[in-house]
């Protein structure tokens, strides 16, 4: 028995292995966005370079496995691959670089600078898809958040940690708003996303948040529409590890996604190019679970940790607010805050509709008195834009309702106080002293 055992174990040493699995394989299949190549032992989400015939070689990332193949989404779309062409990992993708040298700088979906200029050292990395934290060791949510925007700090008051979505059609200022967040936010770090959104918007949105004094504390991620799904994807990843990355290390950072639909948009075409069936809207299952995980990321850390405050765009395409992206990211926010399109074209700028919107932590974080002052404005707003069309016709008699009349008194304070310049930022403290004011406290 020993000797039978002794020639296998010699079989097997004579054989020449070199110790390493095969990481490359040949392309069999190529539609211009998608590839599948041989199986090779790789990990869902792992880099990929793949070789172009005209010498260069591209870049890819892993989706899925289909019959031993491997899938694989391009970054760049219609690349000149050929079927053979080779595919070799050469990184798993699953962690990013973070550091202080990221502050007031724009990159992309895979860390690389716009301008071109290098970034200095990244000190740490983090899990490109975050890091669980137990649900009950998080902290609270007990402070009030300044933004600088008056009708949110008094009506809508936003708390450190807490996550809203911004659910807007197109065109009703949801970029001005963003931008004066950007600039007039108590953090101590902001992290912006833009994710699929039109290349001159970005421009202009980069040029606006990063020419005051917000610029050192700020690191945009930048993916526009043109830019692979997967790349998208990775965009909106990337920014929300990048503000974890700052969260462990104590600081209270403030995460903007604009937008969250792209994200999801971007995730329907993986899901629907694997064989996903399309359900509500043509929107695969996995834009579903996709949006819990994403969300779930930010918020308030343990410990000594600081909190990630933020704040997710969500397009009410044609103004539906029942999309279904726009409801599953509505149930899990701890708020949002809509813009009506109505205001808009009022001239209420910023076009926030108060009596839509909702702060889920409002109650728990301010005073009784505020709290008070809050629920009387938003009747008195919401009963003067029920009956606007009855006072417009002239059907409306002075006396009838007290609470309407003292709304229609009040409507050009009402509307005064949402208003705001985008040049100018109210604190806290004077956004609450208006209201108090403005209702007679």
């Amino acid at each position: 028995m020993q000797n039978n055992t002794f020639s296998i174990m010699e079989a097997i040493e004579n054989i020449n292995l070199s110790g390493k699995l095969t990481t490359s394989g040949r392309v069999n299949k190529y539609d211009g966005h998608f590839l599948e190549c041989d199986g090779f032992p790789a990990t869902l989400g792992s880099i990929c370079s793949v070789d172009a015939s005209d010498g260069t070689k591209t870049m890819a990332e892993i989706i899925g496995f289909k019959k031993g193949n491997n899938i694989l989404s391009m970054f760049e779309s219609d690349t000149k691959i050929q079927a053979g062409a080779k595919v070799s990992v050469i990184d798993e993708g699953h962690d990013v670089g973070v550091g202080d040298s990221l502050l007031g700088r724009v990159i992309d979906a895979m860390g690389n600078p716009y301008d071109g200029k290098p970034i200095g050292s990244l000190q740490g990395s983090w899990p490109l898809n975050g890091k669980f934290l137990n649900p009950l060791a998080k902290n609270p949510v007990d402070k009030p958040l300044d933004v600088g925007v008056r009708a949110i700090n008094s009506l809508l008051t936003v708390g450190k940690g807490q996550r809203l979505g911004i659910i807007a059609g197109s065109g009703v200022g949801k970029s001005v708003l963003l931008g004066m967040m950007c600039k007039y936010t108590e953090a101590e770090v902001i992290v912006v996303g833009l994710i699929g959104e039109r290349g001159r918007e970005v421009g202009s949105f980069v040029r606006n948040i990063l020419s005051g004094a917000a610029k050192n504390k700020t690191i945009v991620v930048a993916v526009p529409a043109d830019r692979s799904p997967l790349l998208r994807i990775r965009g909106a990843n990337r920014a929300t590890a990048i503000a974890e990355y700052f969260r462990s290390k104590g600081k209270n950072v403030l995460l903007i996604m604009d937008s969250l639909t792209r994200v999801a948009h971007a995730r329907r075409e993986i899901g629907l190019a694997l064989g996903e069936q399309p359900t509500a809207k043509g929107y695969p299952p996995s834009v579903v679970s996709l949006i819990p995980k994403l969300i779930e990321r930010s918020g308030p850390g343990i410990d000594q940790q600081g909190s990630i405050t933020a704040f997710y765009t969500v397009l009410a395409d044609g103004d539906d607010e029942n999309d279904p992206v726009v409801d599953t990211a509505r149930a899990i926010l701890d708020g949002h805050i809509i813009l009506s399109r109505q205001q808009a074209q009022l001239g209420i700028y910023p076009a926030i509709d108060i009596s839509g919107s909702v702060s889920r932590v409002m109650n728990e974080i301010v005073d009784e008195t505020h709290i008070e002052f809050a629920r009387v404005f938003r009747k008195l707003i919401t009963l003067y834009l029920e009956n606007r069309d009855l006072i417009l016709m002239g059907g409306y008699t002075q006396g009838k309702d007290q609470d309407l009349d003292l709304a229609v008194s009040l409507w050009p304070n009402l509307t005064a106080h949402i208003r705001q310049l985008e040049g100018s930022s109210s604190n806290f403290q004077d956004s609450k002293a208006d209201l108090l004011k403005l209702l007679g406290g």
